[in-house]
């Protein structure tokens, strides 16, 4: 296409011409999804313009998802729709039925300009450099479930620390970051608490915890309830048929373990609630019906989903502690 100059507005300040002016050339089809666009020297040269004021005009239309840029080649138009006003890099541990929550009503409360992009790093740190590294100065916003890794604020640190906000797990080391999160400890301890004389029922109550997958602040929430009210307990890794024992309260986090410890069960013809009982994390429609009914303890993530549009919508730099509900039910 050839060069033209910036339509001049004295009202808006000069970045913000240039994008108004690439948006008119998109939406009067003289820019068309994958062209290229002028060079940065040739826009400031022939409006003179500073580079930082072209710069800034082309990381606005690259946070919004209208335009993208190839190393050594350029920029090009990424889609046609200007009517994206953010762009938003949303990046998961894992998809699961609860997570499937969060991101549903994170979507339903957000407005139409902003666009999610979803991406998983399951628990593999090399996956969650790359994409963030992959992905640096491509969005309005990112949002980040960082896991149980060690170390990330290096990664964490070269995206906007106002932009840039820490879902579900959480460190000190990242306390400068706005954050809607779960605070596992506490919540691990109040919830078995409301319960206590229900597991008092049993001998002896059992975590299933893998260690590098699952929040620590979950086993230490155990443990503090455990010793508190001198329970006689255990933790392993994942659960066996070997493991089964009655007279035991599990307490599973993973919805794997907890199958194979219901399958157990009925193997060896125990009944559920009374000689072995259960406890699962996170609560979700299936454990509603499950055996007449699994006790949950979980986080409200329709709750974290929508506050956490919430807090995009108003560039909110709170960080939330997201409320845990425990619910009752036959399995103890």
């Amino acid at each position: 296409m050839s060069y033209e100059s910036i339509t001049t507005n004295s009202s808006l300040p000069k970045y913000k011409q240039i994008v108004a002016s690439i948006e008119h050339w998109i939406l009067s089809g003289r820019l068309k999804k994958d062209d290229k666009l002028p060079s940065l020297n040739n826009l400031r040269k022939a409006n003179s313009f500073s580079r930082d004021t072209v710069i800034a005009a082309f990381n606005e239309l690259k946070a919004r998802g209208i335009i993208y840029s190839v190393v050594g080649k350029g920029y090009y138009v990424q889609t046609t729709n200007v009517d994206i006003q953010v762009k938003v890099f949303l990046l998961f541990d894992e998809l699961n039925a609860f997570k499937e929550d969060l991101y549903n009503s994170f979507l339903k409360n957000l407005d139409s300009n902003f666009q999610v992009d979803l991406f998983f790093h399951h628990f593999n740190y090399k996956i969650f450099n790359k994409l963030i590294t992959d992905n640096l100065d491509n969005y309005g916003y990112y949002v980040i479930m960082p896991a149980n890794f060690d170390n990330v604020t290096q990664t964490l640190g070269r995206l906007p620390a106002h932009n840039t906000y820490i879902l579900d797990q959480t460190k000190e080391e990242l306390i400068h970051f706005p954050a809607i999160f779960q605070n596992f400890k506490k919540n691990i301890f109040e919830g078995l608490n409301e319960i206590v004389l229900q597991i008092k029922a049993y001998k002896k109550i059992v975590l299933i915890f893998e260690e590098s997958k699952q929040p620590i602040g979950i086993k230490e929430g155990f443990e503090w309830f455990c010793k508190k009210n001198y329970m006689d307990y255990d933790t392993i890794e994942s659960f066996e048929y070997k493991f089964l024992k009655k007279g035991t309260v599990y307490f599973t986090l993973d919805d794997k373990d907890l199958i194979k410890l219901i399958k157990s069960i009925k193997q060896n013809s125990y009944q559920l609630g009374r000689e072995i009982g259960v406890i699962s994390y996170n609560d979700t429609l299936l454990k509603e019906i499950l055996e007449g009914g699994i006790t949950t303890i979980s986080a409200d993530f329709k709750f974290m989903g929508s506050h956490l549009a919430k807090m995009l919508k108003e560039n909110s730099q709170d960080r939330v502690e997201s409320p845990k509900k425990t619910i009752l039910r036959n399995s103890l």
